[in-house]
């Protein structure tokens, strides 16, 4: 049984639909990522499941109830928000046992006990007396995901949680999630807009775009095998090239805008006008064989390096070691595995 399943959910706000009859089913103890660019509506999509937000149409079920037309408080989640929320005049150990309180979960003795498991648990049990303003931004987001996981609640609701952070603090945090999800196995549904947060975090990915799922998968299924163009750019950047793909006797190839023919794998079913997607790293530079391509432009970024080239009368991007260093204006060849070459139909 899911641990959560939506059915067909549609959101409108007045006439401008922002939800299109979304159905995802979510096992127990499962972490999953919607990922999507503002305004896909991954957040009216959590809030939903959470109960903040009234579906127009299509149903929650959490653990098998249906709780579509439940409050909040009566859903048995809990939800981490982007801003903390939390209470300044409180302490840190109340902050964490504020739920506890207004939901009347067990007795006094009980609920400290929990918030100081909690509080151990993110590795903040030194600093229970203290108030939110004597606290670091990451302490207090510890403190807030402290507060959300001290119910033990059936699903772990994250909406954009790393925020707020700086890079140093939010890659730290993002492995104390991870530790966390495997101590716990809470299911958990995170939102997020940043494509590394979702790859490094998610069992599985759920990418949306203008209220549709567009592809969900395990992130490495779904990385290496974007089934649109959008996703291929929005989960890493691709570059896209125009072809069409022909059948030979040695297996389909794939013919660029100026002839240059590129192998496919034996098994590419795609015929006819396509887009292929090239992730930057799958491209190797070399003097030789390969497709002819030219160097515009190179940055150099300490081990390796970006250049920009131009294949076919397209910008193709390539990030390479400095083993050999090209130069603007010098003529290179492309070397691209065929099981690197992502079709995408026309």
């Amino acid at each position: 049984m899911p641990a959560v399943k939506l059915d067909t959910i549609r959101k409108s706000f007045g006439k401008v639909a922002v939800l299109h009859g979304i159905t995802l089913d979510i096992e127990p103890g499962e972490f999953i990522s919607l990922l999507g660019a503002s305004g896909c509506g991954k957040t009216t999509l959590l809030r939903i499941v959470a109960g903040l937000e009234s579906a127009t149409a299509g149903s929650v079920h959490i653990d098998g109830q249906d709780v579509t037309d439940l409050p909040p408080e009566d859903r048995d989640i809990a939800m981490m928000f982007q801003s903390y929320a939390l209470l300044p005049h409180l302490s840190v150990s109340e902050n964490v046992r504020f739920p506890l309180r207004m939901r009347r979960i067990g007795a006094r003795d009980e609920q400290h006990e929990r918030v100081r498991k909690a509080l151990e648990t993110v590795q903040l049990g030194n600093l229970a007396d203290r108030k939110p303003r004597q606290l670091s931004g990451g302490q207090q987001q510890r403190v807030a995901l402290a507060r959300a996981i001290v119910s033990n609640p059936k699903v772990l609701l994250l909406d954009e949680p790393l925020s707020n952070l700086d890079a140093r603090l939010r890659e730290d945090m993002q492995v104390e999630l991870i530790e966390i999800h495997k101590r716990l196995g809470l299911t958990t549904i995170f939102v997020t807009h940043d494509q590394e947060e979702a790859l490094s975090l998610s069992d599985r990915i759920v990418l949306l775009n203008a209220g549709r799922v567009e592809q969900e998968g395990a992130p490495a299924a779904i990385y290496a095998k974007p089934a649109t163009e959008f996703a291929s750019n929005f989960l890493g950047s691709a570059n896209i090239l125009p072809a069409t793909v022909e059948a030979t006797g040695a297996g389909p190839v794939a013919v660029l805008a100026d002839g240059q023919r590129l192998p496919l794998t034996k098994d590419e079913p795609a015929r006819g006008s396509v887009r292929l997607a090239l992730r930057q790293e799958d491209i190797r530079l070399a003097q030789g064989d390969g497709l002819a391509a030219e160097v515009r432009t190179r940055v150099y970024l300490g081990a390796r390096s970006r250049y920009v080239l131009s294949l076919a009368g397209q910008p193709v991007r390539v990030l390479a070691s400095n083993d050999t260093l090209f130069e603007p204006g010098q003529r290179v060849a492309l070397a691209i595995a065929p099981d690197r070459v992502r079709v995408i139909p026309s």
